[in-house]
């Protein structure tokens, strides 16, 4: 089943690209963290901390996008590691390297940010979830629909 286009969403090889640079820059904070000399227990304890973002799905899937694309965004690790380097603290430079490398292996996988509209619709086109929610819905199955 062919993929369907929203306006705004990536397809195609662009969205190929956008993927490969996401695998880039997780290397890239995977060399850093490495080089910082930081527990790799600390990133294996923590590397899955930003999807505490998602609960706010409990509350809707406006709140889900929401909490999702908080925690999910460049931004704020980029903030608390610039603020790690001026001021010479290596944990804040741990986190914000964990933090940006759970939000580059989620984009190479292909999870990008959510739009609250539509379970599974990102910015990098449907994730696997809202893929078989399209299928499920196209045969029928409303049962299966998460949205």
């Amino acid at each position: 089943m062919a993929e369907p286009f929203a306006p705004g969403m990536v397809s195609g090889a662009p969205r190929l690209l956008l993927r490969l640079e996401a695998l880039g820059i997780l290397l890239a904070c995977l060399a850093a963290y490495h080089g910082l000399g930081a527990s790799w227990w600390l990133f294996a304890l923590l590397i899955l901390a930003p999807d505490l973002g998602m609960a706010g799905y409990l509350a809707g899937a406006r709140a889900g996008a929401i909490g999702y694309n908080a925690t999910h965004t460049y931004l704020a690790p980029l903030v608390l590691g610039a603020a790690g380097l001026l001021w010479a603290v290596l944990p804040a430079q741990a986190l914000a390297l964990i933090w940006a490398a759970h939000i580059a292996g989620d984009r190479a996988l292909g999870f990008g940010l959510k739009y609250p509209d539509r379970f599974g619709l990102t910015h990098l086109g449907l994730s696997s979830a809202g893929k078989r929610a399209a299928s499920a819905a196209q045969n029928g199955d409303r049962a299966a629909r998460p949205d």
